[in-house]
């Protein structure tokens, strides 16, 4: 296997001002992407703006030979993503790489939450996301090229106390991947989501220095290169920490099927041990073939035949 490149290729990385995002655009930029920054600046409750960061980046990109702009865009706000994209097609023509990264923290335990703080983190990382990559869609569908990663979470994929807000957004990513994946197959645009760990302001007050050190977003970006290169993947969600890589995968048990007078809630109780059961289990493609398990299960329970 050759090395991944990227010459010709042009990036939008969002929130990549600092951390994980700077990481990942100067990664791209090393290996031959011009790259768009954005970063609206803000602090990590989102409060603030400041373009500061996202130049600072743009100008160690410069300095390493590379390309790069900066965009001030808040990603939740879809005429100004419309913004940056445009300028980007003014610069370059082209886009092959969207990494949604940009993010925010407002965390508080459910019963204290206001519903205004489960929005704003929802807009951010969700919204935000859909907008970038639904801007991005029809210049990748038209080169017949595309790589598309969502930055999703161990909060989102397991739970995380007190952040409701931040874990529905980064759960969410996988949904929007696995439909995405569908969409965008016959047009050769491949998407994943990137479930990463890592020492940043988001975290680090939660870590101690010798995990920050272990932590470096360097070691993720690797990671996240090989998602968006020329032989990625589609539809993998990838956790990456300290070098760490792993696959999240999302499997269905066997399960059991209950008919007519059987199909009670004492039944479902008293056999769902044999519905856990991980013998059997397996990855589905989509939704149709949940449907299609169950419908086809029925019908051999009662002896019927279907068209399938």
């Amino acid at each position: 296997m050759g090395d991944i490149r990227f010459d010709g290729r042009v990036a939008i990385v969002t929130g990549a001002g600092v951390g994980l995002g700077r990481s990942h655009a100067l990664g791209l930029a090393a290996r031959g992407a011009r790259v768009v920054v954005n970063d609206l600046g803000v602090s990590r409750d989102g409060t603030g703006a400041s373009s500061e960061a996202a130049l600072s980046v743009v100008e160690e990109i410069k300095a390493m030979g590379g390309e790069a702009i900066s965009h001030g865009a808040d990603v939740s706000d879809e005429e100004a993503v419309k913004d940056m994209i445009a300028q980007a097609m003014d610069a370059w023509g082209r886009i092959d790489i969207c990494v949604n990264n940009a993010g925010i923290l407002m965390d508080k335990t459910f019963s204290k939450m206001e519903m205004s703080a489960f929005r704003k983190v929802v807009d951010v990382h969700l919204i935000g996301s859909a907008n970038v990559a639904h801007a991005c869609w029809p210049m990748m569908r038209e080169q017949q090229y595309g790589r598309v990663v969502f930055t999703s979470s161990a909060s989102g994929l397991y739970g995380n106390f007190g952040q409701s807000n931040y874990g529905a957004a980064k759960a969410a990513m996988m949904g929007l991947m696995n439909v995405l994946h569908l969409e965008g197959a016959r047009d050769n645009i491949r998407v994943n989501t990137l479930a990463p760990t890592a020492a940043t302001r988001m975290t680090e007050e939660l870590l101690p220095p010798e995990a920050a050190t272990l932590l470096a977003p360097e070691t993720i970006t690797p990671g996240l290169l090989y998602l968006v290169s020329e032989d990625a993947p589609s539809r993998v969600i990838l956790g990456a920490g300290a070098g760490s890589f792993a696959q999240t995968r999302v499997y269905e048990t066997k399960g059991i099927t209950l008919l007519d007078a059987d199909n009670t809630p004492e039944a479902v109780a008293a056999r769902f041990s044999e519905i856990s059961d991980p013998k059997g289990q397996a990855e589905l493609d989509d939704a149709f073939s949940q449907t299609k398990k169950y419908a086809l299960n029925a019908a051999q329970a009662r002896g019927l035949k279907l068209g399938w």
